[in-house]
């Protein structure tokens, strides 16, 4: 296998800030990703929202594998993997629903919502009694934890708690989960997940938190929006803005300054704005001055966020990604708030998005190139961008949690790549658990 024949100092050079192509197309170095990032860390699997009641369930992914998040009749979250223990069929094919047992549709092997084996094919109970501990045979069951209506699950035991994980990162993560005047377990998924494929690796979106490619990117988006924006001119943007990053791989963007109604950016829609402000004063009382945060931080490996739009990237081989988008709104919203919420965001982030498509055309020539032999074997990818400009510690220097540089910067970036390959290169927990002095 190729990493244990290059160095990993070769494919993420931290000295000089650059990436060597072929991580992003070699399919040995993917199915070590399988094995040493989407096996033992955390990953969102989806909202509280989507699963009120017992038995609810939706059908979510934890890197290529299927698996069930469900409600069971303790009300306990339960992450399961959607294959039977018998002979490894699928025994869930819905999205989502309610059921309080799954059966395999091979022989009949049937499982409560918590994932355990209840029942056996008919008349063949005693021919299994000899042999056969149910106890034993349910279906794997990965460690679950919630944080602030999410849902989280690793298949290692042996990983941090969740909170540890963050590494400090939560505080940037509680005000977007918060509604619009900042009340606890206040929003909720609206609809239904957004999911389609890319034939992108599927780190190249991650962070995408990339402030120098929006007016280059995205300016046939700007022309239209200038054109056609009707509700007045925008305030002005903040006058400092920072990439914040933690050794464990997380990263966001803030500026420091209160920006008032400029929590609005981002959404055009006036309605949607007007009852925004409407609600901002009552929010900022609550949440000082993390009040204007409506945007969620990016979490190692592979959750993205465009505001309050959780964007993940399930791989499905080197070159092919499912995009999932949930996109939370306040749960008591008016109708016609959420609908306008909905339409924006579909027209900006979904599949066609005016925004979205302009990335993903990126991303997918960017994987496509890397599979040649000249990309793979002559160029390296830049990431220096604001290398020699120290990081600023945020606990010491603003009173949060980080480490600060100023946009533009790469930093956040480097911080994705260099904690991938720590990642990559680690054998276990023991290896790979950070003493963060960012918190």
């Amino acid at each position: 296998m190729l990493l244990r024949d290059v160095s990993i100092n070769r494919l993420v050079d931290k000295k000089k800030g650059t990436i060597n192509p072929i991580i992003f197309s070699d399919p040995d170095i993917y199915q070590q990703e399988l094995e040493l990032i989407f096996a033992r860390m955390w990953l969102f699997v989806g909202h509280e929202s989507q699963i009120p009641n017992p038995g609810d369930f939706v059908r979510s992914r934890m890197g290529e594998e299927q698996v069930i998040v469900t409600r069971g009749r303790d009300q306990q979250v339960y992450v399961l993997l959607n294959s039977c223990a018998h002979r490894g069929n699928m025994v869930c094919r819905y999205d989502q629903g309610n059921a309080l047992a799954f059966q395999c549709s091979f022989h009949g092997w049937t499982y409560n919502s918590t994932g355990a084996l209840v029942n056996l094919p008919p008349g063949s109970e005693e021919a299994y009694a000899p042999d056969l501990r149910k106890e034993e045979w349910g279906l794997l069951r990965a460690r679950v934890e919630l944080f602030n209506g999410t849902i989280w699950a690793t298949w290692d035991h042996s990983a941090p708690s969740l909170v540890d994980y963050f590494g400090g990162s939560e505080i940037y993560m509680v005000p977007p989960l918060l509604d619009a005047e900042g009340e606890d377990s206040g929003t909720e998924v609206l609809g239904t997940v957004m999911r389609w494929r890319v034939g992108m690796n599927w780190k190249l979106p991650m962070p995408d938190n990339d402030t120098t490619h929006f007016r280059i990117t995205h300016r046939s988006a700007l022309a239209v929006r200038r054109q056609y924006q009707d509700d007045g001119p925008r305030p002005p943007r903040p006058r400092q803005n920072y990439h914040v990053w933690f050794p464990e791989g997380h990263t966001t963007t803030m500026s420091l300054e209160d920006v008032g109604d400029e929590v609005l950016l981002g959404n055009d829609d006036p309605v949607v704005n007007e009852y925004l402000r409407e609600r901002y004063e009552t929010r900022k009382k609550r949440l000082g001055k993390l009040a204007y945060r409506m945007e969620l931080p990016h979490i190692f490996p592979n959750m993205g966020a465009v505001g309050r739009c959780v964007r993940v990237l399930h791989p499905q081989g080197p070159t092919e990604t499912e995009m999932w988008s949930w996109f939370l709104v306040d749960k008591n919203a008016p109708a016609e708030i959420k609908a306008a919420f909905a339409r924006g965001e579909e027209l900006a982030r979904g599949p066609g998005g005016m925004i979205q498509k302009d990335d993903m055309e990126n991303w997918a020539i960017q994987t496509q190139y890397s599979k040649y032999h000249m990309t793979r074997t002559r160029l390296t990818f830049n990431a220096q961008l604001g290398l020699s400009q120290a990081s600023l510690h945020g606990p010491t220097s603003f009173g949060l949690p980080g480490m600060f540089d100023s946009s533009p910067t790469d930093a956040n970036i480097r911080g994705f790549y260099y904690r991938w390959a720590d990642v990559m290169a680690a054998k276990d927990w023991g290896e790979l658990r950070i003493d963060n002095p960012a918190r």
